[in-house]
Parts: C-alpha cells; structure tokens; sequence
C-alpha cells in the first residue's frame, strides 16, 4: 500500500510540473477555445469566445493571475470550469463522464498529462489532450479539430482503460462548453412527421434544460440536434455573441444546458447514455461522436454560413460537386404501376429537363409483392408481375431516353408478412416474451448483428451488380425503435442503441468504399434522419414528407439554419393548392426535384417548368456553394426573402416568398446582404409564367452593390402565397 501511495505521490508531481506549460490554444480565424492546466493538474476551460491579439491573450493571463480557494487550499489561476469534469470526487454538476471500475469504485478524477497539436492540411489542424486518473488505469483524450477558415470546432472524446475486467461507463460526453454571461437565450428545432424543425427561442433558467432523443432511429422525429445559444441577448441575423451546434452522430443524442448557481452554464454534448450503460473491456477505445460547433460574434447569419462553408467541405459526401435534379414517381403512380408506366415517365423526366427519373417504393417482392405497405419489406427482388424484365431493362430504357436511374430502398427494416421475416426472424429487434411491436407495419433489423450487416450491404451491392448500377439511391427508415431487444448482443442489451448505429456505419463505410461515387439521399419518413453523421455518407436528406410550399418555407428555413442548400431536398408535389410558379420558387431554394404527373401540366405550366429546371441548371453553383443571406423571416413577417451570393460576388440569386399578409401589405423595400458595395449589378427577375408580367420594379436595371445593401428594392408581392425570382449579375 506504501509503494502504491508514494508512486501516486511521484505520478502527482509529475502532472504538476507538466501543468505549468503555456494555455493550450485551440484557434481559427475568428475564434479561440483556450484551456489550461491548474496547480492541482486538473484540466480547465479559461476562455471560449472570439479570438484576442497578444495584447488581449496577456490581459487574459493578468486576470488569470487573481487566484481563489477551494476545498484542499490550493490556489489556482482563477480557473473554475473544468474541461472535462467527472463523477465521484468534487463536482457538484453534471459530469462529462461517470464510470464505475472493476472494483466498485464510482469516482474518477483526471489529471492533465500532455498535449501535442497536429497539422492536418493548410487549414486544419488538430489538438490532441490526454488526462489520466491518478489512481487507476483510466485515460482519457480529448481530440479538437479546428477548422481555421470556417471558424468550425470539431471535438470528439477517446475512453481506454487498462484494469483487469471491463469498467462500466455510464456518462461518456463528446464535449463539454462552458459559459458566463449575464442570460442566455437557446433557439431549439422541434417537430413531429410534417412539421419539422420548428424554431422556438426561450431564455434559460436556473437547472437543466435537455434536448434529446431516446429513439434508437429516425432520432429526429421530435427534435433536431441542433442548436444556437445567444450570450447576453438574443442574437438576430447580423448581430450578436453565439454558439451554434450539432452532433455527428445518427442514434440517440443529448444537450443538457445547466445553468448553477453562480449564473455560469454548461453545455454537454453526445449520445444519450439513456438506457445506454456500456462495459468497455480492457485495451479497448470507446470512441464519443463529433460535437461540431462555431462561435461568432456576428449573428445567426453568419454562424450558419460558418456550418454551410463546413459542411461543404467536411461533413457531406461531395460537398463541393454539383447535384442531379430529378422527377420521383411517387404522387403519380403509387404502388400501381408497370413498365410502360414507368418508361413512359423517362419520357417525362426528360420533357421536364431533369437529370434523372427516380423509381419510389413498390418494386420488390415475390412471393408478397409489395403492392401497399404492409408487406414484402426485405425482399429485394424485383416484381416480376409488375417489371417482368428486371431493373436492368429499367436501367437500358432509362439510358436511352437519355435520363440517369434511381431507386428508393429500405433495408434496415423488414414486413413480418415477407420471406426475409421467414428465413431470420432472429435477426428483428424484438423483445422475447411480449407482443411484436408494429410501427407501419414493419420491425427494425438488428443492425449490431454483423449477418444483417452483411444483408443489408448486399441490398444495395446486388442492385449496383445489375448492368451498369442505378445512378442514385434514396435510402429510407421508416420507423423509430421500440419492443427493442437484440438476440444477438444477448447479456449487453444496453450496447444497442449504439451498436446499432456503429453497425449502421460500418455498412455505409463498406457501400462508400465500394462505390465511392454514388449519389445517396437520407430519408427517414420524412426529415427523421438530418445529421452530419449520416451526411458524410450521404450527398443530401429528404427535409420532410410535407411538400406543401407554404409550410415549407418555415421547414427549409429551420434546417438553412445548419445545413447547406445543396444538401436539403425540395420536391414540387401535388401537396397544397398554389400555383406551380410558387411551388417551383419554393423547392428551388435548395436541391430541385419533382413528383408531379408531368402529363396532367397545362402548356403553359409546363413551359415555365422547363424554363425554371433550366434556370435552375444555370444557376444551381450559385445556390448550392454560395454564402446564404437570410434577410427577412417568416418568423417575424408575413414573407420570406433570402439570396445566396457566390465566392466572388459576381453572381446571385433572391427568393421571396409572399405568405399569407393581411390586405395590401405595404412591404418595404429590402436591403441585400454579401454584394461588393463597389460593383455595379445587373438585377433581373427570372421564373415568370409565360405571357406574365414582371412585378419588381427595377427589373433589369444596373445598381452598385452599396446602393442594393443600403436602399434595397421592392421584392416582394402583395399577393398570397406569390413569389419572386431575382438573377443578380455583377457588370
């Protein structure tokens, strides 16, 4: 027992003396996470917010210079918020981790050891901290991945332990954040099927405010895990100190937002370890996901364009190429349809002037075809009743009309009425000794099983086999988890909820290393899928299955808050009664598809429809990879206007949407945002109906930049539910 205490003792000074290096400084461009080890070797948090010159960083270390006491009467630098706290010992909060050793011991307390910062590439670079505890053979790394130019944070957390028998982890934090401000302000997404990411703004009091969800998958059918968090005041748009962020990671997530009793608010960030207890063996990493975050002292605004320049070049699966516009047979034929209905509609795609012709639900099974929901979910087969010549004739049609070919598919879930149900009816997620439990009719496969692994990779391998492959895919996920229990994990059924999704990933990881150029679309029942764990393998996700374009303004505003244009699909449907100018400038907004019966168009819609996809074509870089503006909001007005201006500001677009005023409005003109104020701009309104008459006065008029950014133009309709197109060209 004397040598175990005098080498603690040793160890002790060790981390001690280590503990006088310099402030660990994490930066980017704009902003700076700065941490620093105290007297007592614990690791803190000593400043989070925009970035200081040296003169500002010795001011910094001045202050840090007023020491205060705690309990064992050590002084530190005036550092209070540790980095990453644990259970057991001192902390009165919530810990970033709790585990429970070999011994029974509960308590944990890391000690700092060493950091090391790596360049990635020419604008990243990673800092890598180890703490360990000093009586037991835990450590742990906190990894920070700075982003300099898009002013992004990355940070995930590694687990490792080297005691004899597994240790029982019950908290495991991507991430801790710390903050002191005077109020706190949290803009939340919540929703439900159709109603998608609602904003709600709300100012945080004292205790635990907690988003998450407890789901298994379609994680976000309730709330999105996503954030913003204003210091001090509400942010709008242009102004105002905040935190913008989001978890990578497609299972059950968790922000807790404690505010204590000194008015100082924590943030902890990552999977929900709700019913999620995990043994992790000696030797082995357990591995948090990515917490992603920005700060900016310039508004919501820019905070999201910091995530949307991210995301383009990180967090989706080529972010940085162009798109394929589409038309889905969904709305026209349902599950009735055959092969001329559907060669027929190639014909329509390529009328309409879209790149390819996406072939929905209801082409699969045999011995239960799929003609409505309730059954054959699993069998991937073609239909032979319906397309007696496979999907390879599909695909040699489509090739000749001169349109690409997609397929929807569904391979996590299984019908019980299907031969897949059959053959492994062990390989559902089901508890023993109670009813099965239907959602649509169908069960969740037990995605931590490495044979449904296997299956489901075959699912899209075997498609991809068939002559030259199908060009697209749309990946669906139709219910959550409930009645969940795993044959396969047996005695660890608290691993589930992330094995699942670990499996999911290993999956995805073997379909993008095969096939590295597939373009896949993430849909979950609508918008119950929307993260950037998800994303990297996915170059887009279905916003919402609510395709009616009033309500889609506030869905594809809330998601523009976090993700990028190019990655939010925007279908024109038979969803609501507007015009199809109206629904087409709504969809436009982001990636441009159809699931309209193109033969039931008048002449007259069809003709604005061809020249809009071509518009669109034209102008999709513009949309997809410039900076977004959102200038006014259907939040606080009775329209919606926005613009997306290009890297060298010689190109942009401006969507206004008109909602549902009040009688003749009287709307004022509206100042853009991101133009050169010393270029002179031509400005055009484009999208009209044949035969129609521009509405913005101006149109076609020369402006300097400063001119449009101070004055502005009238751009909006008095009309309900109307909208305006403006192509805006530096001269």
């Amino acid at each position: 027992m004397k040598k175990l205490l005098f080498i603690v003792f040793l160890t002790t000074l060790s981390w001690k003396a280590s503990a006088q290096e310099e402030p660990i400084k994490i930066e980017t461009q704009n902003s700076a996470l700065i941490l620093k080890a105290g007297k007592n070797g614990l690791l803190y948090q000593s400043y989070f917010g925009a970035k200081l010159d040296a003169s500002g960083y010795n001011a910094l270390s001045k202050e840090s210079s007023k020491s205060f006491v705690i309990n064992d009467g050590n002084p530190l630098v005036n550092l209070r918020h540790l980095a990453y706290p644990t259970y057991g010992t001192e902390n009165l909060f919530e810990p970033a981790i709790r585990m429970t050793h070999t011994d029974g011991n509960p308590s944990l307390e890391l000690v700092y050891v060493s950091h090391r910062t790596e360049k990635k590439d020419a604008n990243t670079t990673e800092t890598i901290v180890k703490l360990k505890d000093a009586v037991y053979p835990v450590e742990v790394t906190l990894h920070f991945k700075a982003f300099f130019n898009e002013n992004v944070i990355e940070q995930w957390t590694e687990i490792q332990h080297q005691e004899k028998k597994p240790v029982m982890l019950y908290n495991y934090a991507s991430s801790m954040l710390h903050f002191d401000a005077d109020h706190y302000w949290l803009t939340q997404f919540h929703g439900d099927w159709a109603k998608e990411v609602r904003m709600q703004e709300s100012e945080l009091t004292s205790g635990t405010k907690v988003i998450d969800s407890k789901l298994g998958v379609r994680t976000n059918m309730y709330q999105t895990p996503v954030f913003f968090l204003s210091l001090n005041n509400k942010a709008d748009e242009n102004t105002g100190e905040l935190v913008a962020g989001t978890m990578a990671w497609s299972g059950n997530f968790k922000f807790a937002f404690e505010l204590d009793n000194k008015n100082s608010l924590r943030i902890s960030s990552g999977i929900n370890p709700f019913a999620s207890e995990y043994s992790l063996p000696s030797g082995k990493t357990f591995t948090t996901p990515s917490f992603i975050y920005t700060f900016t002292n310039k508004g919501k605004g820019q905070a999201s364009r910091n995530l949307h320049a991210w995301a383009r070049k990180y967090g989706v699966k080529d972010g940085e190429k162009s798109r394929l516009t589409l038309l889905n047979n969904w709305e026209t034929t349902y599950f009735n349809f055959d092969e001329k209905k559907l060669t027929e509609m190639f014909a329509d795609s390529k009328t309409l002037g879209v790149d390819m012709f996406l072939l929905d639900d209801g082409w699969f099974g045999n011995k239960y075809p799929r003609s409505g929901d309730k059954s054959g979910l699993g069998d991937w087969q073609t239909t032979k009743t319906k397309l007696p010549n496979g999907l390879g004739f599909l695909m040699q049609e489509a090739d000749k009309t001169g349109v690409k070919f997609g397929i929807w598919i569904e391979p996590e879930m299984v019908n019980p009425k299907s031969e897949l149900y059959e053959k492994h009816p062990d390989w559902v997620l089901k508890l023993p000794n109670r009813p099965e439990s239907y959602y649509r009719s169908q069960l969740v496969l037990d995605l931590s099983n490495p044979q449904v692994q296997d299956f489901v990779f075959k699912v899209v391998d075997d498609i991809m086999q068939t002559n030259s492959g199908v060009a697209f895919f749309k990946w669906d996920c139709n219910r959550m988890m409930t009645n969940a229990y795993s044959t396969y994990l047996k005695n660890q059924q608290s691993h589930l909820f992330i094995e699942y999704t670990n499996g999911l990933y290993k999956v995805l990881d073997r379909i993008k290393a095969k096939y590295p150029n597939l373009p896949m679309m993430l849909c979950a029942g609508g918008g119950g899928r929307t993260d950037y764990g998800l994303l990297k393998y996915f170059t887009e996700f279905w916003a919402s299955d609510n395709t009616d374009p009033y309500n889609r303004v506030f869905i594809q505003w809330g998601y523009s808050q976090f993700f990028p244009a190019l990655a939010i699909c925007n279908h024109v449907t038979s969803w609501g009664n507007q015009s199809i100018k109206f629904k087409t400038d709504v969809a436009m907004m982001g990636k441009l598809g159809f699931d309209i019966n193109v033969k039931e168009l008048k002449e007259k819609e069809l003709k604005y429809c061809q020249e809009a996809v071509a518009n669109y074509k034209r102008l999709s870089n513009v949309i997809w990879h410039g900076d977004m503006y959102r200038l006014i909001s259907p939040y606080e007005d009775s329209r919606a206007v926005l613009m997306y201006v290009d890297e060298t500001k010689s190109k942009a677009v401006l969507f206004s949407y008109t909602l549902h005023p009040l009688y003749d409005p009287q709307y004022n003109a509206v100042r853009f945002q991101g133009l050169d104020p010393n270029k002179k701009y031509k400005v055009e309104e484009i999208n009209l109906m044949p035969e129609a008459k521009k509405s913005v006065e101006g149109s076609g008029e020369s402006y300097t930049g400063d001119f449009l950014m101070n004055v502005g133009l009238g751009v909006s309709s008095s009309s309900v539910e109307s909208s305006v197109v403006l192509e805006i060209t530096a001269l």
